[in-house]
C-alpha cells in the first residue's frame, strides 16, 4: 500500500501541498525546529539510559554488599 503512495506524481503533489500550506519561507524554520527537537529527544534518551545503568549498578553493588555481610555473620 505504501509502495503505491510514493510512485509517480504523488511525492511531487505532496511537496506542492506542503509548500502551499506552510509557505517556502517557513519551511527552513520548520526543518530546523524538527532537528532541534530530535537532538533534544536523543539527549534525554541518552540521559535516561545512563541513569538507568547507574541505578542498576548501584542495585548490584548493594546486593553484593548485603551478601558479603550475610556470609560474614552466620546467625542461626
Amino acid at each position: 500500500m505504501l509502495d503505491d503512495l510514493f510512485r509517480g506524481w504523488t511525492p511531487i503533489i505532496i511537496l506542492v501541498v506542503v509548500v502551499l500550506l506552510f509557505g517556502a519561507t517557513r519551511l527552513p524554520a520548520l526543518a530546523r525546529s524538527l532537528g532541534q527537537s530530535r537532538n533534544a529527544f536523543k539527549a534525554e534518551m541518552k540521559k535516561g539510559e545512563e541513569s538507568e545503568a547507574a541505578a542498576n549498578a548501584a542495585k548490584n553493588d548493594s546486593t553484593a554488599a548485603s551478601e558479603e555481610t550475610a556470609k560474614s555473620n552466620p546467625n542461626p
